[in-house]
């Protein structure tokens, strides 16, 4: 496996689901997954001076558009990682670039292809992130425009996530030869899309306090509400009504997301549980966020307890070779959600 320790380091829930992949499709997924995080490093991090972060993200998808690999460009681009005191996870990951892109070269001809279509599509949501929202800027934040929007960004940086998950799938397990390819790379996409949109409500005040805000201003405008209102952090009464659509579309996409997970072959039991467990801490994280409070606060970060996200785990490989029970969890994990929302707004 490459590089386990920088996958631990930038996202240690991954990290879990990583780690019960099977061992044919955890190295190429899981450096697809480096080559997405830093994509989003690029746009996001303080290394790189706002105005030229656009600049080294055209970099970086160049690298993808073709077979071929410019090694001073990534050099160029490891360098600007470079910077006095301790090294962050940030630092580490742009710092080892060059070895994602060896071990890049080392993959199979089909799971190159796979990889490099995966990341060209993907930054074009970090792109909409620069272009979209005041860059390294902090104040007044700025929504984006359409509902549709918002739908395009999710289905960027992670709704293709679903289809490429499903490519690998299809490509590496002859279990799957029974799948009805089309469909599942479609539901594949709704259930990235589903988790992404768990994050966005989850992230709201972070983003926030960056100038971003990813509630569209469409929507804000259904509720007499503007970026900058959310900025101020407001009582929640004020703006939960605002989030209401949005969980309700998020549990329509996690709905997919679980018969994308049944879907898979009750023998790929690893496959089986690294689908199941995204899909069980999105429905347990959507409930916290209804319950807090807090969650316009940017020194609070909402999230599920490391005890509950452990009995997820073991209580889903428990379940694991049964539909039916793994549905009555999963939708008593969702009757969670919709009745933790106030009665007037469920």
């Amino acid at each position: 496996m490459i590089l386990p320790e920088i996958l631990k380091r930038v996202s240690r829930s991954f990290y879990l689901t990583l780690r019960i992949l099977p061992d044919g499709v955890r190295k190429p997924i899981g450096l697809a997954y480096l080559f997405c995080r830093t994509a989003d490093t690029l746009a996001d991090t303080s290394l790189i001076p706002p105005g030229e972060r656009l600049k080294v993200l055209e970099w970086f998808r160049a690298q993808f558009r073709s077979g071929e690999i410019s090694w001073e460009t990534v050099r160029e681009i490891r360098n600007r990682a470079a910077a006095n005191g301790e090294e962050s996870a940030d630092q580490i990951l742009l710092g080892r670039i060059e070895d994602c892109f060896r071990a890049l070269l080392e993959c199979s001809a089909g799971d190159q292809d796979r990889i490099r279509w995966l990341v060209t599509l993907l930054t074009r949501g970090m792109e909409m992130d620069l272009t979209c929202f005041p860059v390294g800027g902090t104040t007044p934040a700025v929504p984006l425009a359409t509902d549709e929007d918002l739908d395009r960004y999710c289905y960027y940086v992670a709704g293709c996530v679903g289809d490429f998950w499903t490519r690998m799938a299809v490509a590496h397990f002859p279990s799957m030869a029974g799948w009805n390819e089309a469909t599942m790379r479609e539901w594949g996409v709704r259930f990235g899309k589903g988790l992404q949109m768990t994050n966005i409500i989850k992230d709201l005040s972070k983003d926030l306090s960056r100038g971003r805000c990813y509630l569209p201003k469409t929507l804000l405008d259904r509720f007499g509400l503007t970026a900058v209102d959310l900025q101020s952090g407001p009582p929640p009464d004020q703006y939960r009504p605002a989030l209401v659509p949005l969980i309700h579309i998020a549990l329509d996409h996690l709905t997919v997301g679980r018969d994308y997970a049944l879907s898979v072959p009750r023998r790929e039991i690893r496959l089986r549980l690294a689908c199941l467990w995204p899909l069980l801490f999105a429905l347990k994280t959507l409930a916290a966020i209804i319950r807090s409070d807090r969650l316009l606060n940017p020194e609070i970060t909402v999230k599920i307890t490391r005890r509950e996200v452990y009995s997820l785990m073991a209580l889903s490989s428990i379940l694991v070779f049964s539909n039916h029970r793994l549905s009555c969890l999963f939708n008593k994990l969702k009757r969670e959600v919709i009745n933790s929302l106030p009665s007037a707004l469920a």
